[in-house]
């Protein structure tokens, strides 16, 4: 037996839905209520940007996923469960369950729909390995798993697994997503992210970063 629920798509609205409010966030600071960034906030990453410290690459020595602890559980939910909760529209889960059975959710990244949540993935907008190499090699397995998990900053969002793999753990100097309506909520996201967490960027990804925040205005 399925329980549905209404969850309102792309948005963080907490009411009325019994369990599956459970699942909701709280809204996050800059998260993906939409394509639009107004004004003050472009300005607001473009500020941040410039804060970022730039250098080269780390090693990736010693890296692996497992050294992200992701997935965690948030009050018997999982962290996959709630943001394809978030994230979709029509949601139906498993009776007395986190399990996100069926729903309808739209890729910003390729802008394709999509109703199967195994044809979705959840994206690390700041990938793990770029994490790493860009100053979590440092940080304990705690703060790691912190960031990996974190649902209240810009850093998860469900999108399709073919544009998640295509960007794989590439910044936006070598990927940005096919729906380019998206880049700047894209880079403004990413450089929330990495402000955040105080990870550094290359030279590469900052004229990137700021070329996306162009096409903001």
């Amino acid at each position: 037996m399925l329980v549905v629920a209404v969850v309102a798509g792309f948005g963080y609205a907490n009411g009325g839905f019994g369990f599956v409010a459970d699942l909701l966030p709280e809204p996050s600071q800059g998260g993906q209520a939409g394509d639009a960034v107004d004004d003050e906030d472009v300005e607001q990453a473009r500020r941040r940007l410039d804060e970022l410290p730039v250098g080269e690459w780390a090693s990736m020595r010693g890296y692996d996923r497992d050294r992200f602890p992701h997935w965690r559980e948030v009050d018997g939910c999982d962290v996959r469960q709630r943001v394809l909760a978030r994230d979709g529209e029509d949601i139906a889960l498993a009776e007395d369950s986190c399990q996100v059975r069926a729903g309808t959710w739209s890729s910003r990244f390729d802008g394709r729909t999509f109703t199967d949540p195994g044809e979705v993935d959840i994206d690390h907008m700041v990938p793990l390995a770029n994490a790493w190499r860009t100053g979590a090699s440092e940080w304990d397995e705690d703060r790691r798993a912190d960031f990996a998990n974190d649902l209240d900053r810009p850093q998860l969002i469900a999108v399709s697994a073919t544009s998640n793999r295509a960007k794989g753990d590439q910044d936006p100097s070598q990927w940005q997503p096919p729906e380019r309506g998206y880049w700047c909520r894209y880079a403004h996201d990413w450089v929330a992210v990495k402000h955040y967490w105080e990870l550094s960027v290359t030279q590469s990804e900052k004229d990137a970063l700021a070329g996306m925040l162009d096409s903001c205005d």
